[in-house]
């Protein structure tokens, strides 16, 4: 090695340190990356995605132009080449470009089933975030579209990737420690749903309503929904159940090595806040039935969680222990004699110290979502499927969408997760898929 080569290697590893250092095994791996939804998560994915990888982010595609302008400056600052990625505001002229290796998306859930079915199609391997869809059909699209075009698809369901709760699975459950596990019950307290009701206005100038709608019913324009705001409403979501339940529901799938449920049922509502413009419930329970086990989920968006330490999370109750895991960290409880287990989340600030300034970063989740990216990457390598595949994310989100099915119909119903279809119910199976708005066309499973 002569001494240029000595200089450049050591301006590349300074660069690599300002930005907390790469995995050595992903050192090479210059990937041409586009992200479409710059919002809130598609950042945070983003940049994790940067932090552990050379990538060269070449494109960007938002509907609102100050939050795709404000993004494209965060990315110049951030990744090695400095260069601003090119800007798009309608993701079908960004991938005509067909030169990405890798295509985020962190759309609102409505528009996850198109531009994720379209990337796969240019040649891109994909993140597409959670709930992988609206409807089941879609999800059945997705996955049809990923295997078709044998493409590599990663869904953002990180709790397969946060280091505490691997831990908790392979030491605590994998171990024996629950003993036979009989009952998981899942939650949510969050006061998270919106609460007030402003008036309808024009949309904003820098957003192009039109295309943010989409497929999805066309609602006049309200501040709640934009941004980040659309969860409040059902045309754009699956309410907290498709919000939240899909995590931990995944989660607890993952750590106990689930398939199907063989029944899904719900109840709930709007129980308390009537007033809200909002229209998802602010109450609900569900049972998923794997026969031999329930998962039980509940959430409220009012009053007090039942655990301050866990106002969202699953228990798992075993007859020798109780594990409690939620993404700040878990407690194991055994009966009897035995010593508790506690754990809290971990955080790489010494490694990625920028974790601590970014905005609105949630910084327990920032090494989960770099978990993740790393199996993304590991999976690409060698062409394999990764911990959250998309037909993980299908089986959750199904499941979730089918709890919204049962609280709206108002009866159990009985899933056929081979033939993916509902059992003796064509009412319940007329709505596994929504309409969509003209001119826009429902993704077909092919």
């Amino acid at each position: 090695m002569n001494r240029r080569q000595f200089l450049q290697l050591g301006a590349a590893g300074l660069a690599w340190s300002a930005l907390g250092g790469y995995a050595a095994e992903f050192a090479d791996q210059k990937k041409r990356v586009g992200l479409i939804g710059t919002g809130w998560y598609g950042k945070a994915d983003l940049l994790r995605l940067i932090q552990v990888a050379p990538v060269e982010v070449v494109s960007l595609c938002d509907v609102d132009k100050r939050m795709l302008s404000d993004a494209a400056d965060i990315v110049a600052s951030r990744q090695l080449s400095k260069k601003k990625p090119r800007t798009y505001g309608d993701y079908r002229e960004m991938l005509k470009e067909k030169d990405m290796d890798v295509v985020l998306i962190a759309t609102p859930d409505h528009w996850h089933a198109l531009p994720m079915i379209a990337a796969v199609e240019s040649g891109a391997d994909i993140y597409v975030q959670k709930p992988i869809s609206v409807d089941i059909v879609e999800g059945q699209a997705m996955l049809a579209a990923a295997r078709k075009n044998q493409r590599v698809v990663q869904v953002g369901t990180q709790r397969r990737s946060t280091p505490h709760l691997i831990e908790a699975r392979d030491a605590i459950i994998k171990d024996g420690r629950l003993g036979k596990i009989g009952l998981v019950e899942i939650y949510c307290y969050y006061r998270m749903r919106a609460s007030d009701n402003p008036p309808d206005t024009a949309p904003p100038d820098y957003l192009d309503y039109e295309m943010w709608t989409g497929p999805a019913p066309l609602r006049p324009y309200n501040r709640l929904v934009h941004p980040r705001g659309w969860r409040a409403f059902m045309e754009y979501g699956n309410g907290i159940v498709g919000d939240m339940c899909v995590h931990m529901l995944d989660m607890t799938r993952w750590m106990l090595d689930l398939g199907w449920p063989r029944s899904v049922s719900s109840a709930g509502g709007i129980q308390i806040d009537k007033k809200s413009k909002a229209n998802i419930a602010d109450t609900q329970s569900a049972v998923f039935d794997f026969g031999d086990l329930q998962v039980v989920w509940q959430h409220r968006s009012w009053g007090d969680p039942p655990d301050p330490k866990y106002p969202w999370g699953a228990t798992f109750y075993g007859d020798k222990g109780t594990l409690k895991a939620s993404v700040m960290g878990y407690d194991f409880i055994p009966r009897g004699e035995g010593k508790p287990v506690h754990k809290d989340v971990t955080y790489d600030f010494e490694q990625y110290p920028e974790d601590r300034t970014e905005k609105d970063l949630e910084r327990h989740v920032a090494p989960a979502i770099r978990g993740h990216m790393k199996n993304l990457l590991a999976c690409i390598a060698d062409r394999s499927k990764p911990v959250a595949d998309i037909e993980q994310g299908y089986i959750s989100t199904t499941s979730c969408i089918l709890a919204n099915l049962s609280m709206k119909l108002g009866r159990s119903l009985t899933w056929d997760g081979p033939n993916n279809q509902i059992v003796g119910d064509q009412e319940a199976s007329r709505l596994l898929r929504r309409p969509y708005r003209s001119p826009w066309v429902h993704p077909e499973p092919v």
